[in-house]
């Protein structure tokens, strides 16, 4: 699609999502310009810091799109039969952090520029998606979700981002949803 194109996409969509979709996870106190965030919106070992910027970012339309694109990714490598059962969880803990992590990574002038891919890994890989520069043609950063079986406590997923600041090598943790002490089906299944 070619760049026009994109951009008449992108603002027919936020004309005609005008006002359905606001973020409430992360909300700016006027009086002291602090982010504070409803309860309950902190689960998963993901801290809200004080990221006036990041808030900025997410009232743009490429923010949306990449949020909105996250999200649909993310319920593709679950496939039918786990999103039935984790949706809630991941809409509620899971999500929050990933428009979070999103907000922080595109703080910059050229997050029009800043796509996903749309191929998450299948089977056992934990590749959601990746978040690229379409300019410059690299990786910005790898979202994740890793399949963790502990002993007497059951099947976990792990969700999880990597940035090219450090080359892809720490995890930032997004946060954790419970399977089931049986083995979860394959992505995509």
């Amino acid at each position: 699609m070619s760049l026009w194109m994109r951009k008449i996409a992108v603002a027919l969509i936020a004309i005609m999502t005008l006002g359905l979709y606001t973020p409430t996870y992360l909300i700016t106190d006027e009086d002291n310009n602090e982010v504070v965030s409803p309860e309950g919106s902190n689960q998963g070992n993901f801290a809200v810091n004080d990221t006036t910027e990041a808030t900025v970012n997410e009232d743009t339309d490429p923010f949306r799109t990449l949020t909105e694109k996250a999200k649909e990714q993310s319920f593709t490598k679950f496939g039918p039969k786990i999103s039935e059962k984790v949706e809630d969880e991941f809409n509620q803990f899971i999500l929050p952090n990933i428009e979070h992590a999103l907000a922080s990574i595109i703080q910059d002038d050229n997050a029009s520029y800043f796509s996903i891919t749309e191929q998450p890994s299948s089977g056992y890989g934990e590749r959601i998606f990746n978040v690229y520069n379409e300019m410059t043609k690299e990786d910005i950063a790898k979202f994740h979700v890793r399949r963790d079986n502990r002993p007497h406590d059951g099947y976990w997923f792990n969700f999880h981002y990597h940035l090219k600041e450090d080359n892809f090598e720490t995890h930032h943790t997004l946060g954790e949803i419970y399977w089931d002490k049986n083995t979860p089906p394959k992505w995509m299944a």
